[in-house]
């Protein structure tokens, strides 16, 4: 018991600090420009608190889905699952606690398969992240002629290709293992795993991931920020898209878009202080308010005494 109100008392300080020792953005102008913006009406809470509810619901199915190839689970079980798993992930660099926190749902045999499963979900997540981001990367680039300095790109591409491909090599001439698993045993089990569970788990990251850049435009209109949404896309796809790519302990997972959306938004005159509003607001309603009704699951959570 005393680990997991650890875990509670641990990820809420951690919220607490972001909150109230933001570097980018003091607690005081948070309250000041939304409170100058209405940004928390009655209609946009309901709206905001809709999307994200949403957001979850489909990131819950998805775990649900995927889980299915190894163990038929029901909702509850996969709600309390990814709620509990988030909060336990909060102060641990790029969501890795997450991996354990589900695992431990499921007795020892299951437990490598789980894991295995959570990285392959948040594959699928990522691989669309990239592949959406790319997309708008290079609109972004197109439109606002970013300059780009085009002999040291190459000269870092060449590189990150050669250490790429040096990576690889290793991997496959070496009996490579990472904490039980061997290489050879992950790509078998990504490659039979089920190819329409698969499909299922990319149909509810490409929903998940319209939903909360939606979202994220909702509140750019809040701020009464007047750009399109095609071009407000571009931003926001360029944004997760880096943001992404950038390791980070996901509690500070807000600091890092944070500096990325200033700089992106910057290019259409739109000053800091709203960009980081909304960005705060994102991680208020995505992140923190899941966490707190995920710390109640942690709290209830007992080891599994038979297969879950």
């Amino acid at each position: 018991m005393l680990i997991k109100i650890s875990i509670v008392v641990i990820a809420f300080y951690f919220i607490y600090q972001k909150l109230t020792n933001n570097s980018g953005l003091a607690f005081s102008s948070f309250t000041k420009i939304i409170t100058e913006n209405s940004i928390f009406s009655a209609k946009s809470i309901i709206i905001l608190s809709f999307l994200s509810i949403f957001n979850w619901f489909f990131e819950i199915l998805k775990w649900q889905k995927l889980v299915s190839a190894i163990k038929n689970i029901a909702f509850k079980n996969a709600l309390e699952q990814t709620l509990g798993s988030l909060t336990a992930s909060l102060f641990t660099p790029n969501r890795i606690g997450e991996y354990g926190a589900k695992a431990i749902y499921y007795t020892k045999t299951f437990r490598k398969k789980i894991m295995l499963t959570n990285l392959i979900s948040n594959a699928l997540q990522m691989a669309v992240t990239t592949f959406l981001g790319a997309i708008g990367c290079y609109f972004f680039v197109s439109k606002y002629q970013m300059a780009l300095n085009t002999s040291k790109f190459f000269i870092i591409s060449i590189f990150a290709l050669f250490i790429i491909t040096l990576i690889v090599f290793i991997i496959r001439k070496t009996k490579f293992r990472f904490k039980g698993f061997s290489f050879e045993k992950i790509k078998a089990f990504v490659l039979y795993y089920p190819k329409s569970t698969i499909a299922f788990g990319i149909g509810y990251s490409l929903l998940r991931y319209a939903i909360f850049s939606f979202q994220f435009y909702y509140l750019l209109t809040l701020f009464n920020i007047n750009i399109s949404y095609f071009d407000a896309m571009l931003f926001i796809t360029t944004m997760y898209l880096l943001a992404s790519i950038i390791p980070s302990i996901f509690i500070f997972d807000v600091v890092v878009k944070s500096g990325i959306a200033v700089y992106l938004f910057s290019f259409v005159g739109i000053n800091a202080l709203t960009i980081l509003s909304i960005v705060t607001i994102m991680w208020l309603f995505n992140f923190v308010i899941p966490s707190i009704f995920g710390s109640y699951f942690v709290l209830k959570f007992n080891f599994p005494e038979t297969n879950p």
